[in-house]
């Protein structure tokens, strides 16, 4: 069954931990403990009607305050689709946590309260929609039932939204608008007759219509290798495959390929899922290959296509995100780990920070903790990369502290 990874974002009380709740609920994928514990919880607080957030705040401290603090990943199927949701939290001071559960997501929501309409934090999650390209955004415009469902509200937040996407780097993402009350579920997983000016479908109707192939955006090649497989049967005694995930492009059977960092050059000689063959794999897809020759190639080597060989150097720019409560500043050395390569690193230069309200970016000589810089790194050997708005897999990196082994960046090729 196909698997979609959706980040979602919101300020303090716009409602998406009751959002995700809801969804839960509509889809019939609480369990009966779970939706006992919510009922006894709500009416314990004093509530009328059940509190959905309490389906998804896991803290102990989130139950209390309200809020999200840590990235919690939430688990449901329909009939068409799985899914997994990335419930990060909105706060200023927990950015790396929205970062880091954005970065493996295929799609995004982002809630707007209806009486507040695009505040400051509303750019922040924008903005890191964008930095990570994520192709599909879903603006939930939530709470339209304290606006009664006013219409001129939600074209209000859908015009501002609009000038901030002008204002963006990444011109190809698809925004969806949906005016919905996550309390009360409207145009959550069904419909609502609150909202007769609005033509499109729910927010998981429009879910159920992704494609999640769609996510691995096209372009070229990239297999890197993520282990040899050596079968011990006498009957494969001669067998060395290649596995990992393919991204960027397809892989056919004949294709010639070259093998990175060797620069070797062979062609696919087998596909395989699992235990079948095939004679083309499509990107996204998670294969064992063999090569018609006998060359040497390990884990943390690149398979692609002849000809279109990625960019191989020891210097690097990178926007980069920073996690660690010790500054960022030039002349530290980290350990850059670049898919399953490892390679230290040296920080030239701290070269800006960028405004995550889209208004440009400013000269600076450190980063601290959420703040995100473009960034001059020099490597000890090469790394074959892309930019990251050709290729995110190949394109993106992490540094750790060599000393406290801690991730203290996340890095995106430029």
């Amino acid at each position: 069954m196909e698997v979609l990874k959706i980040a979602t974002a919101g300020s303090v009380d716009d409602g998406k931990s009751t959002l995700i709740g809801r969804i839960l609920y509509d889809t019939k994928s609480l369990t009966t403990d779970k939706l006992e514990a919510i009922e006894t919880r709500s009416k314990a607080n004093g509530f009328d009607y059940l509190d959905f957030s309490l389906a998804t705040d896991g803290l102990v401290a989130e139950r209390e305050q309200g809020i999200t603090i840590d990235v919690a990943h939430i688990y449901f199927s329909t009939a068409k689709k799985s899914y997994i949701i990335a419930d990060t939290p909105g706060h200023v001071e927990y950015t790396r946590n929205m970062v880091t559960g954005a970065s493996t997501s295929q799609a995004s929501m982002i809630l707007v309260d209806a009486r507040n309409g695009v505040i400051e934090q509303t750019y922040r999650h924008f903005f890191i929609n964008n930095l990570l390209r994520i192709k599909d955004v879903i603006v939930a415009v939530n709470k339209m039932d304290l606006v009664d469902f006013s219409e001129e509200k939600f074209n209000n937040i859908k015009a501002e939204f609009e000038k901030m996407k002008a204002n963006s780097e990444y011109k190809d993402q698809n925004i969806t608008f949906i005016p919905i009350s996550a309390l009360k579920g409207d145009n959550v997983v069904g419909g609502s007759e609150n909202t007769p000016w609005y033509k499109g479908g729910s927010i998981l109707d429009h879910l159920e219509k992704l494609n999640a192939q769609d996510v691995f955006e096209a372009g070229q090649t990239r297999f890197p290798i993520q282990t040899v497989i050596r079968p011990k049967k006498d009957e494969f005694h001669d067998f060395r495959g290649y596995a990992g995930k393919l991204y960027g492009g397809d892989l056919a059977v004949g294709d010639e390929v070259t093998v990175l960092p060797s620069l070797t050059k062979s062609k696919i000689k087998e596909i395989y899922f699992f235990d079948k063959k095939f004679d083309k794999a499509e990107r996204g897809s998670s294969i064992n290959v063999t090569l018609a020759d006998n060359i040497n190639v390990s884990r943390g080597d690149m398979i692609v296509k002849a000809g279109e060989e990625p960019a191989v150097q020891k210097q690097l720019i990178a926007k980069v995100c920073w996690m660690d409560s010790k500054n960022l500043v030039s002349g530290t050395k980290y350990l850059l780990q670049h898919g399953v390569n490892r390679v230290q690193a040296l920080v030239q230069n701290v070269d800006n920070v960028l405004a995550t309200d889209f208004s440009g970016q400013e000269k600076a000589e450190a980063l601290s903790l959420n703040q995100i810089g473009e960034v001059s790194i020099k490597l000890a050997k090469p790394v074959f990369y892309d930019k990251y708005k050709d290729n995110k897999t190949n394109g993106s990196f992490i540094l750790i502290d060599p000393q406290t082994n801690h991730t203290a960046g996340i890095g995106f090729i430029q």
